[in-house]
């Protein structure tokens, strides 16, 4: 099977991308990863002003931890001609495209060249539509940090650490229209230990996808049908309002702790 891999450099995936890039060694054909910078999601400064007007200033830890920091060490490996991803595709002969319009030309052209059989997203920000998917002939995947159709949207772990008990979990879906809405394909709900991040929580989820997303490619490629479910989708979680961290933080729910410091300074991105 060839599958076309788009991603995103953070603390939160990067050890999981680089063992599920391993671990499917000669069938990944092009490797997409997307540009968090890019006009079109109104740059850096674009996206703090709106991070800061929807969520305040508790927000900013999370995001200088999980992207910001690792993003920058990311270039700055690359440009010393280092980078985990980067070397492991380049030694691999595996073309990789800094993707800053999914649906664009420049994406098209590269699928179309690369000619995958289907496209797995795994920690990335953009929305593919009809046209892109359909270079696939298996259309897309994507895995997602939640026990859908709970807790669809940007920063479901966060959404899940707030019920009581927790529920953590990952889920493998097609790609849809609607965000995190398409069919069902595997779940499983993932135990975590009491106090632990939002940040925390979707590394290690990501890093519990690798193998139902193994399985699920080894399923298809064998021809084997995949068992789906098709709930109905509940309402989108979007990033929280500042009223929702201050609440959740008395409730001793954060969105990072010291050991997002440690993954932000250690994630092999690049």
């Amino acid at each position: 099977m060839r599958i076309a891999l788009f991603t995103m450099d953070s603390a939160i995936s990067a050890e999981a991308v680089l063992a599920l890039a391993r671990s499917l060694d000669g069938q990944i054909v092009l490797i997409g990863r997307s540009d968090p910078y890019r006009p079109a999601a109104g740059g850096g400064l674009g996206q703090l002003r709106r991070h800061w007007r929807r969520s305040g200033w508790r927000i900013l830890p999370f995001l200088l931890l999980s992207y910001v920091l690792p993003q920058a060490l990311g270039r700055l490996r690359r440009a010393c001609g280092g980078g985990a991803l980067s070397q492991w595709a380049q030694a691999q002969r595996i073309p990789l495209l800094e993707v800053a319009e999914v649906n664009g030309e420049a994406t098209r052209q590269a699928l179309r060249a690369a000619r995958p059989d289907l496209i797995l997203s795994f920690h990335f920000d953009q929305i593919f539509d009809d046209a892109v998917l359909a270079v696939a002939p298996m259309g897309g995947i994507n895995l997602h940090p939640a026990l859908l159709p709970r807790h669809r949207g940007p920063l479901p772990t966060f959404w899940a650490m707030l019920e009581e008990p927790p529920a953590f979990g990952v889920t493998l879906h097609r790609i849809a229209a609607r965000i995190d809405a398409g069919t069902i394909l595997a779940r499983r709900a993932v135990p975590l230990p009491p106090g632990t991040s939002a940040a925390t929580a979707a590394r290690l989820l990501h890093e519990e996808g690798v193998a139902l997303v193994r399985s699920a490619i080894a399923a298809l490629a064998r021809g084997s049908p995949l068992p789906e479910q098709n709930p109905e989708p509940l309402p989108y979680c979007p990033f929280p309002p500042t009223a929702l961290l201050r609440s959740a933080a008395r409730r001793g729910r954060h969105l990072v702790g010291w050991a997002d410091l440690s993954a932000a300074l250690t994630a092999p991105t690049g």
